[in-house]
């Protein structure tokens, strides 16, 4: 389902290179790979979901659901898959716990804007359809439509001041997209994913400062040169919360599972990601002029 935008992108590709046969079902608004069967198609609208009907699949892929309807209304037109149900989920979904990092049985939070996806792996599980399910936390890399390395690239390559939230110690984790779409095709060559949940990650936090001044050295900058202004996190108004592109508290998993059962380690540290980001997206992908007047609710600038 996709296929043609960020996660799809390196799964396509590396799918391709091991010699599978690939149907995507797109609304056929980018550039599709060589080799490759399009269905052109909205998945939310339903009489689109029908040109889907009569056709089999081996492995079904979902990078786009988001809630459990999203999915089951895929799988009562094609059936079960035969082999495998690979998804993306979130590990947005955990709930807020004193104890780090959060592994796969941290409990999940009912509130969360993601738990559509959690309703999703239970019913694939009480389906018996087999499934591999996956929880990143930040995707990041070339094509990323969410504006997380971005937003900090504008501000270094524009010489603008960072807002920084409190002490700039709070840690996150990031992951690159080519890692996820690497442990999304592993695991179909093992048996014991059948029925998983994997948190995967980069297998490293870093905190928010950390995350700036690796972001200033993936643009040629001194980050002994960036200037950064601190704002309140306890006090802030909640509709500014979102002008900050990550979360303002700790985030970070327990990647060792996917790591152990599927002999998977990223290729991409932090340092070389956003490199590649700012290479291969950023300076070749310019997009529209920056808009830094959100900034002004964080740090009055």
């Amino acid at each position: 389902m996709g296929g043609t935008r960020f996660v799809g992108k390196p799964l396509v590709k590396g799918l391709l290179e091991q010699g599978h046969q690939i149907t995507l079902f797109t609304r056929g608004r980018n550039a599709l790979p060589k080799g490759v069967e399009n269905i052109v198609g909205d998945r939310n609208v339903d009489e689109d979901l029908q040109r889907l009907q009569g056709r089999t699949f081996d492995v079904i892929i979902d990078s786009s659901g988001r809630q459990l309807e999203d999915t089951r209304k895929v799988l009562l037109i094609t059936k079960n898959p035969k082999y495998r149900f690979l998804y993306v989920s979130s590990a947005g979904v955990y709930a807020n716990i004193d104890q780090w990092p959060l592994d796969e049985e941290t409990p999940t939070d009912p509130s969360s804007r993601h738990f559509g996806k959690v309703e999703t792996e239970n019913w694939l599980l009480e389906e018996g359809i087999p499934f591999t399910s996956f929880r990143p936390t930040y995707i990041y890399g070339p094509g990323n439509y969410n504006p997380i390395e971005r937003w900090f690239f504008d501000r270094i390559t524009n010489n603008r001041t960072i807002p920084l939230p409190g002490d700039g110690n709070t840690i996150t984790q990031l992951g690159h997209v080519v890692d996820l779409a690497r442990a999304m095709i592993k695991s179909l060559e093992v048996e014991i994913s059948v029925n998983r949940i994997y948190n995967c990650s980069g297998n490293r936090g870093v905190t928010f400062r950390g995350l700036i001044k690796k972001a200033a050295i993936a643009c040629g900058k001194d980050p002994q040169e960036l200037l950064f202004k601190s704002f309140d996190i306890e006090n802030l108004d909640p509709k500014a919360r979102k002008a900050f592109p990550l979360r303002l508290t700790h985030f970070l998993t327990d990647t060792t599972r996917v790591q152990r059962e599927l002999n998977w380690v990223p290729e991409f540290d932090l340092d070389l990601g956003l490199k590649d980001s700012y290479v291969n997206d950023y300076l070749i992908n310019p997009g529209n002029k920056p808009d830094f007047s959100s900034d002004e609710a964080l740090i009055g600038i």
